[in-house]
């Protein structure tokens, strides 16, 4: 399981991820989606420590807590909703046969 990290800085890296969380645990994998069209970095991130534990301790200290100018929201990470496809949902309405 990993971690949810909102409202980042824009400015935030890896490596600054990495130092903070990495004082309540292992810190096994960072991921900071970017927009596909402009490369930049959307805000959350997705950190994954090495135990429970260590997630645990990370969101008690860091969920709510100011860091480069912003208000941290940590807590565990859900599961990706599959959303399906566009022409799925376009087939799915049937647009054509009611009209």
């Amino acid at each position: 399981m990993s971690l949810y990290v909102g409202n980042l800085s824009y400015e935030v890296t890896q490596e600054d991820l990495n130092a903070v969380f990495s004082e309540y645990g292992t810190v096994k994998r960072i991921q900071l989606p970017t927009d596909r069209e402009t490369g930049r970095l959307r805000g959350f991130g997705f950190v994954e420590m090495g135990s429970d534990a260590e997630e645990a301790a990370a969101i008690e200290a860091l969920d709510g807590a100011e860091w480069m100018g912003r208000d941290l929201k940590v807590n565990k990470a859900r599961p990706r909703e599959d959303r399906g496809s566009f022409n799925a949902k376009r087939g799915n309405n049937n647009f054509r046969n009611r009209y």
